[in-house]
Protein backbone atom coordinates (compact mmCIF):
# COMPACT_ATOMS: atom_id res chain seq x y z
CA UNK A 1 0.00 0.00 0.00
CA UNK A 2 2.57 2.49 1.08
CA UNK A 3 4.41 1.83 -2.63
CA UNK A 4 1.21 2.49 -4.47
CA UNK A 5 0.84 5.83 -2.36
CA UNK A 6 4.64 6.64 -3.13
CA UNK A 7 4.29 6.21 -6.84
CA UNK A 8 0.90 8.51 -6.90
CA UNK A 9 2.78 10.97 -5.32
CA UNK A 10 5.62 10.84 -7.68
CA UNK A 11 3.70 10.84 -10.56
CA UNK A 12 1.54 13.52 -9.26
CA UNK A 13 4.80 15.83 -8.64
CA UNK A 14 6.34 15.07 -12.30
CA UNK A 15 3.34 16.11 -13.69
CA UNK A 16 2.85 19.30 -12.17
CA UNK A 17 6.62 20.11 -12.90
CA UNK A 18 6.48 19.27 -16.43
CA UNK A 19 2.46 21.39 -16.90
CA UNK A 20 4.37 24.59 -15.23
CA UNK A 21 7.59 23.97 -17.54
CA UNK A 22 5.11 23.47 -20.72
CA UNK A 23 2.87 26.83 -19.59
CA UNK A 24 5.79 28.88 -19.00
CA UNK A 25 7.35 27.52 -22.48
CA UNK A 26 4.11 28.11 -24.00
CA UNK A 27 3.74 32.05 -22.40
CA UNK A 28 7.32 32.69 -23.94
CA UNK A 29 6.28 30.96 -27.54
CA UNK A 30 3.25 33.75 -28.17
CA UNK A 31 5.07 36.65 -26.63
CA UNK A 32 5.79 38.68 -29.32
CA UNK A 33 9.35 39.38 -30.13
CA UNK A 34 9.72 43.09 -29.22
CA UNK A 35 8.60 42.43 -25.47
CA UNK A 36 10.39 39.46 -25.26
CA UNK A 37 13.59 41.60 -26.10
CA UNK A 38 12.35 44.07 -23.78
CA UNK A 39 12.14 41.58 -21.14
CA UNK A 40 15.56 40.50 -21.50
CA UNK A 41 17.07 43.90 -22.18
CA UNK A 42 14.85 44.93 -18.65
CA UNK A 43 18.46 44.33 -16.33
CA UNK A 44 20.64 46.21 -18.60
CA UNK A 45 21.43 49.40 -18.43
CA UNK A 46 22.33 51.08 -22.02
CA UNK A 47 26.21 51.62 -22.05
CA UNK A 48 27.49 55.16 -23.00
CA UNK A 49 30.12 56.56 -25.78
CA UNK A 50 31.63 59.28 -26.53
CA UNK A 51 32.55 60.46 -29.70
CA UNK A 52 34.72 63.83 -30.28
CA UNK A 53 34.56 66.00 -33.92
CA UNK A 54 33.57 69.15 -35.73
CA UNK A 55 29.90 69.54 -36.56
CA UNK A 56 28.62 68.97 -40.56
CA UNK A 57 25.54 69.88 -39.90
CA UNK A 58 22.65 70.14 -37.34
CA UNK A 59 19.24 70.04 -37.79
CA UNK A 60 16.21 69.81 -34.87
CA UNK A 61 16.52 66.47 -34.48
CA UNK A 62 19.90 65.33 -35.69
CA UNK A 63 23.60 66.27 -35.77
CA UNK A 64 26.26 64.92 -38.18
CA UNK A 65 29.38 65.07 -36.77
CA UNK A 66 32.94 64.38 -38.45
CA UNK A 67 36.06 62.98 -36.60
CA UNK A 68 38.55 60.15 -35.71
CA UNK A 69 37.56 56.51 -34.64
CA UNK A 70 40.72 54.10 -33.77
CA UNK A 71 43.03 56.43 -35.67
CA UNK A 72 40.88 56.47 -38.71
CA UNK A 73 38.51 59.10 -40.43
CA UNK A 74 34.74 58.81 -39.10
CA UNK A 75 31.38 60.21 -39.67
CA UNK A 76 28.39 60.08 -37.06
CA UNK A 77 24.64 60.89 -37.19
CA UNK A 78 23.44 61.24 -33.55
CA UNK A 79 19.86 61.47 -33.09
CA UNK A 80 18.44 64.36 -30.45
CA UNK A 81 15.57 64.57 -28.78
CA UNK A 82 13.98 66.50 -25.74
CA UNK A 83 16.00 64.59 -23.62
CA UNK A 84 19.55 65.82 -24.93
CA UNK A 85 21.40 68.07 -22.96
CA UNK A 86 23.03 70.97 -25.65
CA UNK A 87 25.42 73.15 -23.71
CA UNK A 88 27.87 76.52 -25.23
CA UNK A 89 29.54 78.11 -23.10
CA UNK A 90 27.69 76.53 -20.35
CA UNK A 91 24.23 77.81 -21.56
CA UNK A 92 22.17 75.84 -22.66
CA UNK A 93 21.13 75.66 -26.74
CA UNK A 94 18.98 73.95 -29.15
CA UNK A 95 20.64 71.49 -31.96
CA UNK A 96 19.44 73.82 -34.45
CA UNK A 97 21.70 76.61 -32.87
CA UNK A 98 24.59 74.28 -33.26
CA UNK A 99 26.94 75.47 -36.82
CA UNK A 100 28.65 73.71 -39.09
CA UNK A 101 32.55 73.65 -37.97
CA UNK A 102 31.33 73.74 -34.38
CA UNK A 103 33.79 71.57 -32.84
CA UNK A 104 31.69 69.34 -30.04
CA UNK A 105 31.86 66.16 -27.55
CA UNK A 106 28.77 63.85 -27.54
CA UNK A 107 27.90 61.34 -24.99
CA UNK A 108 25.42 58.97 -26.70
CA UNK A 109 23.99 55.42 -26.39
CA UNK A 110 23.57 52.88 -29.47
CA UNK A 111 20.95 51.19 -29.59
CA UNK A 112 20.26 48.61 -32.04
CA UNK A 113 22.30 50.28 -34.34
CA UNK A 114 20.68 53.71 -34.28
CA UNK A 115 22.97 56.65 -31.73
CA UNK A 116 20.81 58.61 -29.70
CA UNK A 117 22.54 61.48 -27.82
CA UNK A 118 22.58 62.15 -24.21
CA UNK A 119 24.50 65.26 -24.23
CA UNK A 120 26.43 67.45 -26.37
CA UNK A 121 28.87 69.90 -25.75
CA UNK A 122 30.01 72.44 -27.95
CA UNK A 123 33.77 73.42 -27.25
CA UNK A 124 34.46 77.59 -27.63
CA UNK A 125 37.79 78.41 -28.72
CA UNK A 126 39.16 80.73 -25.53
CA UNK A 127 39.07 84.22 -27.82
CA UNK A 128 35.92 83.54 -29.24
CA UNK A 129 34.32 83.13 -25.43
CA UNK A 130 36.38 86.15 -24.22
CA UNK A 131 34.47 87.82 -27.13
CA UNK A 132 31.58 86.43 -25.75
CA UNK A 133 32.00 87.30 -22.56
CA UNK A 134 32.72 91.11 -22.65
CA UNK A 135 29.47 91.19 -25.03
Amino acid sequence: MRKVFALLIGVAFVTGVVGFALAQAQTDQKMPASQTDMKADKGKKATMHSASGTVKSATADSIVVSGKDKGKEAEWTFGVDDKTKIKKSGKSIMAKDIAAGDNVTVRYTDHDGKMTASSVTVRVPKKQAAAQDKK
